[in-house]
């Protein structure tokens, strides 16, 4: 069976993914690899947390896309509380957290500048004389820059905020040992906390409903991880340098497939298959949507196809590269009941053939110009950034734009994401590329009169059916 086959029935499968309510957060959570913030900001965590719910938190920052050149560090400390599991987030805990205190170590005079001018322009009173005109760089040196204590806090500029914390998943899994000579698996750890608006004017108080990159137990990560040793072992006065790595052309043609069951902000959840056709410069996409954050409960299916433009180096996120995709054509599977109602109650002449829809069945969308259900609008043009890279395993990698938190479309160049979302992994080359449609099984249940059940669907998504947030990405 062709690999992307495979791939995409391991994710329907989850491949043995369980998640623990509540969350056990004991322990040092790192990241992977350097990541990439809306901004573009570039960074590496580094989170320990304690048995009495006390917490210390590392951030590095980067001036450059592979943490090569250290900024500044952020320590922070403070305490976490689980709550309950969130309504909104299916799989999610909600926390409250609460900061002791935050300090600041600059790795350079220009870090120190950068950020004191920062400081002083957009902070009150009580920052002003953050760091006193004149004063020299001193490495090691730790300023304080918000104190519970002295009710100081100089950390808006920085457009620094911990809500990330208000959201938490904890998955397990194992990871099958890749030496032939050795058989078994390894258990893996990830931690999955709140998402980062994609607006800088909104991240200071936006509440997270997605995720961002999951940092990996310290203990239990997915082998090689060369970063995870070198974060692990950093502090802020020694801040993780990660290993050079060679700056790959970027190769899109081929086909891409999720690496797990992904989720965005509003509450979706889905997983992606596509493929790019370097000869013509067309792609096709394949959007797998659920309502469950294992993916096991297929909701709706987008088939979406066009072709995109020459790929040029992006000024403002380096090491990315600028396209505009064009989508031309949409077909939708509804994959359930509600999905099904939802389409045949919406506006005649708004999507597909009015009151046709049924479970399982694919209509092509692009006569009505879309769905307006869906927030799918055709023709359609999405200004996008990309980027490819190897893993550990010399896997291709795809990374993609990050999606407006706010479930827009970034359909102008300004709108043009600075962040990423998760990667995709190569599974078919160029030369292997087969485009028959992947399509999942419509599974509905029967009852005790062999009537098909609607399957109950969590309060959220309906919430959101009612608000007509779905948006496709």
């Amino acid at each position: 069976e062709p690999p992307c086959r495979q791939q995409l029935r391991h994710l329907q499968d989850s491949a043995g993914t369980a998640a623990r309510l509540p969350p056990r957060l004991e322990g040092r959570w790192v990241s992977t690899g350097c990541e990439v913030r809306p901004g573009p900001e570039f960074l590496t965590r580094s989170y320990l947390f304690y048995t009495n719910r006390l917490f210390k938190a590392l951030q590095f920052y980067y001036w450059d896309p592979s943490c090569r050149d250290p900024s500044y560090s952020l320590v922070i400390k403070g305490k976490l509380r689980l709550r309950q599991a969130s309504w909104i987030t299916r799989g999610a805990t909600e926390a409250d957290y609460h900061l002791h205190k935050v300090g600041i170590v600059f790795h350079s005079p220009k870090a120190m500048r950068e950020v004191a001018s920062r400081i002083n322009q957009t902070s009150g009173e009580g920052c002003r004389g953050f760091l006193p005109p004149g004063r020299s760089w001193a490495p090691g040196a730790l300023y304080e820059v918000l104190s519970a204590k002295t009710e100081r806090d100089c950390t808006a500029a920085l457009g620094f905020a911990m809500h990330e914390l208000s959201l938490v998943r904890v998955e397990r899994h194992f990871q099958p040992l890749l030496q032939p000579q050795q058989s078994g698996s390894r258990l893996v750890e990830e931690l999955y906390l709140g998402d980062i608006h994609t607006d800088w004017g909104e991240r200071l108080h936006y509440r997270p409903t997605g995720y961002q990159r999951p940092l990996q137990s310290a203990l239990h990560h997915v082998q090689p991880c060369p970063a995870c040793g070198i974060i692990s072992r950093a502090d802020e006065h020694h801040p993780p340098i990660l290993p050079a790595r060679a700056a790959l052309p970027m190769q899109l043609s081929g086909s891409w497939v999720s690496t797990h069951c992904e989720v965005r902000p509003a509450v979706l959840f889905l997983t992606r298959y596509f493929t790019f056709h370097g000869n013509n410069h067309t792609w096709e996409g394949h959007y797998y949507h659920y309502s469950d954050p294992l993916c096991r409960q297929p909701t709706f299916t987008i088939y979406a196809s066009g072709h995109y433009s020459q790929g040029i180096p992006s000024s403002k996120v380096r090491g990315g590269t600028e396209l505009a995709f064009k989508v031309t054509q949409a077909r939708v599977t509804p994959m359930d009941q509600v999905t099904v109602l939802m389409l045949n109650s919406s506006e005649p002449g708004s999507c597909g053939l009015e009151g046709s829809w049924s479970a399982g069945v694919e209509q092509d969308i692009t006569a009505t110009n879309g769905c307006l259900a869906l927030g799918i609008k055709l023709p359609h043009t999405e200004y996008e950034l990309f980027k490819t890279e190897q893993d550990t395993q010399e896997r291709s990698l795809l990374y993609i734009g990050e999606r407006p938190t706010d479930g827009s479309s970034p359909d102008s160049p300004d709108k043009r994401p600075t962040s990423y979302q998760a990667p995709l992994i190569q599974c078919a080359a160029a030369s292997e590329e087969f485009s028959n449609y992947i399509s999942l099984k419509y599974v509905g249940r029967k009852d005790a009169n062999g009537i098909e059940a609607l399957k109950p669907l969590p309060v959220a998504f309906l919430l959101f059916i009612a608000l007509l947030f779905l948006r496709w990405d």
